[in-house]
């Protein structure tokens, strides 16, 4: 018995290691030249003129190794493309994921204070004009309406979604600044169901009102305009304010602006940014037109 099972153990070890030998063999015959090869199948032919190699043999073995070599240089090419896929689309999605994460994070940073400033002004305004304090909860309640659903995903991310929240935010940013601040939004309502990334309007608008109008005694005015350029959408926001530097960094939210573009639609979408004769900045993003079907009229 002890006999029966060293004999198994035996045939069981002679067969992993041929197994083993095999399919390095293999992966040799995958990563081995062309021209290696060649050399290779030259020399055997070579010895088939001694008494070392039979003419048959070589002939066999140059034969199977073709077949190998071509199975083998496809399955290694395949293996090498997937493994380059793996790894580029492990790298985008954690470069995606990165620049969501920061997305986030600058939202946070963004939404407290504005919410903190605004809820000031509604006590402020009880105590001397409830009326505007309860028009300015109003808005505050729509632009927060318009915000949850957008940081659900890119999904229920839509122009005219974008808007709602803009013009909600725009009101109250009207309510703190009085006159200083005149609004004129200029979008067909045909163009509400395109698809755009969840807070670049929102961006562009708080970036128009922070460097260009706060700063400005007098204030100005917020253009927001889009439309269809062939088969891209063009949404831009511009403002009469201080100026924008051109040369200087974009800053946390125009920088993010410009990752998830990229990210997101490669080569195809930008971020541009502009200073106009009369003065002030114009924002422009680039990217291309898909409407969503299934929102139909987003915001009117």
């Amino acid at each position: 018995m002890r006999k029966a099972n060293r004999v198994l153990e035996f045939v069981r070890e002679v067969g992993d290691t041929a197994s083993a030998l095999w399919w390095r063999f293999f992966d040799w015959l995958a990563q081995v030249p062309w021209r290696k090869l060649y050399v290779i199948w030259v020399l055997l032919l070579l010895l088939c003129v001694t008494p070392l190699w039979l003419p048959k043999q070589a002939v066999a073995f140059i034969v199977v190794s073709f077949l190998l070599k071509v199975l083998a240089g496809g399955k290694r090419k395949a293996e090498l493309e997937a493994r380059q896929a793996s790894t580029e689309a492990g790298a985008e999605g954690l470069e995606r994921r990165l620049v969501e994460a920061r997305m986030a994070a600058l939202q946070a940073q963004i939404e407290p204070h504005f919410l903190f400033n605004t809820l000031a002004l509604i006590g402020q305004l009880i105590e001397t004009d409830p009326p505007q304090a309860a028009k300015i909860h109003t808005h505050l309640i729509a632009y927060l309406r318009a915000t949850l659903p957008q940081m659900r995903g890119p999904g229920s991310a839509t122009l005219g979604r974008q808007l709602e929240m803009a013009r909600a935010y725009l009101a109250i940013m009207q309510a703190r600044m009085k006159a200083r601040l005149a609004v004129s939004i200029d979008v067909p309502a045909q163009m509400h169901s395109a698809s755009l990334p969840p807070m670049m309007l929102q961006i562009l608008i708080e970036n128009a009102i922070k460097h260009g109008l706060e700063p400005k005694v007098e204030g100005g005015r917020i253009d927001i305009r889009a439309s269809v350029d062939g088969a891209m959408l063009q949404v831009e926001v511009q403002d009469d304010g201080v100026g924008f530097n051109l040369h200087a960094d974009d800053g946390v939210g125009l920088s993010n602006v410009r990752e998830r573009l990229r990210l997101l639609y490669g080569q195809r979408a930008q971020l541009v940014l502009e200073a106009p004769h009369s003065g002030g900045t114009r924002a422009l993003i680039r990217l291309p037109y898909a409407p969503d079907i299934f929102a139909g009229s987003a915001a009117t």
